[in-house]
């Protein structure tokens, strides 16, 4: 197809495709799918060999958001039956850190609910970042926190974060229709800061809102030009008692094409298949790791994943690598520019490691969505109804709710 062989040109030489084609992939048929999968694929495997970055979620602060995001089973007026606690205390954040890092987790991801953080907030994760980097060598810590104010960025990478998660979620257009009580451009505005801070920027889209491709296409671009390192695809699991409750728009087919998208768009960045995978990607999640070389381990905010182990023997499975952490997850020219900016996420260059380049070496919350999701969870779906009846049915048959982890005192599964 020519389309898919002028895709794999100038994802490998870091080409920006045009709007036509981004939207063509999405309006690819079946019967073209496994010919999307392993062009989107010639593009990862170019820049991040056959590795694979496992990510671990802790939810610092649960629910009792002021935020009304309609995807968010944490919103104002949520009536979701999740977890709700005030903050964790540095040692438990830190313990529930350990237990993703022993699995294999290169990242941790620190969310908290909330419109966004006080100084006294960011005081208080600092503690937390200092006391998990003191008792894990070598993890990356993102900090997810909501919306930020000027010098708070700053204060987070002193304190040793690594990097800062704030997802776009849908296009500009769309946008208030989703969320009222802050705008598109509050979102922007702190993926800039993180970046001015030398932060690596983790921004991201929720996917299955009821999005037109044009917004998928729309957001993917702006993330593009925000330069994000990270780029979180979320697909969303509509809860119970959420506005989006009855929004099941995805299959694993259009899953796949919206991740094929999102590398052709951003070829040379960390794809992370975020939430929602286990519920719409179910039995193609392994080939979807030809696609997207990052994902997160175990549970997710408010709802439960895959067991960790069954997450690992998938990787392996499928031919894939977990990604050590001494590698470095960006190719060399990110790392290195990373690197200039004073970040040190993905480079490693305080570790002294290699940029460990695929091209080179031929190794082929108030805003907390996604990359720091709300999303995830599994669990055994009923046999398949037709498309119209699933599209007006909820499904939380489906949605596993997450009992474990941090704020309770049962393990975390990692």
């Amino acid at each position: 197809m020519d389309l898919l062989n002028t895709l794999v040109e100038k994802g490998l030489r870091r080409e920006l495709p045009t709007r036509e084609e981004a939207l063509a992939v999405l309006a690819t048929s079946d019967d073209e799918l496994l010919d999307v999968v392993a062009a989107a694929g010639k593009v990862r495997r170019q820049w991040f060999g056959r590795r694979v970055k496992l990510n671990y979620l802790v939810n610092l602060k649960s629910g009792l958001c002021p935020e009304d995001c309609s995807y968010c089973s944490q919103r104002l007026g949520s009536k979701a039956e999740i977890l709700k606690y005030t903050w964790l205390k540095p040692d438990e954040a830190s313990q529930a850190a350990a237990a993703g890092v022993a699995g294999g987790a290169k990242r941790v991801c620190l969310v908290a609910s909330g419109r966004g953080p006080t100084d006294r907030d960011v005081e208080r994760v600092g503690r937390t970042i200092e006391a998990i980097k003191e008792q894990n060598e070598g993890v990356e810590v993102c900090a997810c926190l909501g919306l930020l104010s000027d010098g708070q960025a700053e204060r987070l990478r002193e304190a040793g974060a690594d990097a800062y998660n704030h997802n776009l979620n849908t296009s500009e257009a769309t946008y208030e229709g989703i969320t009222k009580t802050h705008t598109y451009a509050d979102r922007v505005d702190t993926v800039q800061k993180a970046h001015a801070a030398g932060l690596s920027a983790c921004s991201g889209l929720i996917a299955g809102m009821g999005e037109t491709d044009e917004d998928l296409v729309d957001v993917v671009y702006a993330l593009r030009e925000l330069d994000s390192d990270s780029v979180p695809v979320n697909f969303l699991i509509p809860f119970e008692g959420t506005p989006l409750a009855k929004e099941w728009n995805l299959t694993p087919q259009r899953c796949l094409r919206i991740l094929a998208m999102v590398r052709f768009v951003c070829p040379d960045v960390e794809v992370r298949i975020a939430g929602g995978r286990e519920v719409h990607l179910r039995s193609m999640q392994p080939l979807a790791l030809n696609i997207a070389n990052s994902i997160f381990l175990g549970d997710y905010l408010t709802s439960e994943g895959q067991a960790g182990q069954a997450d690992l023997d998938m990787i392996a499975d499928a031919g894939f690598e977990v990604e050590g952490a001494g590698t470095t997850t960006l190719p060399k020219h990110r790392a290195d520019a990373l690197a200039a900016a004073g970040g040190g996420c993905g480079s490693q260059a305080s570790a002294g490691c290699g940029s460990h380049d695929a091209a080179e070496d031929g190794a082929g919350c108030g805003s907390h969505a996604g990359g720091c999701g709300p999303c995830g969870g599994h669990a055994v779906p009923e046999p398949a109804e037709p498309a119209d009846a699933a599209a007006n049915q909820a499904r939380t048959d489906l949605v596993a709710v997450r009992r474990r982890g941090a704020g309770t005192d049962l393990a975390p599964n990692a």
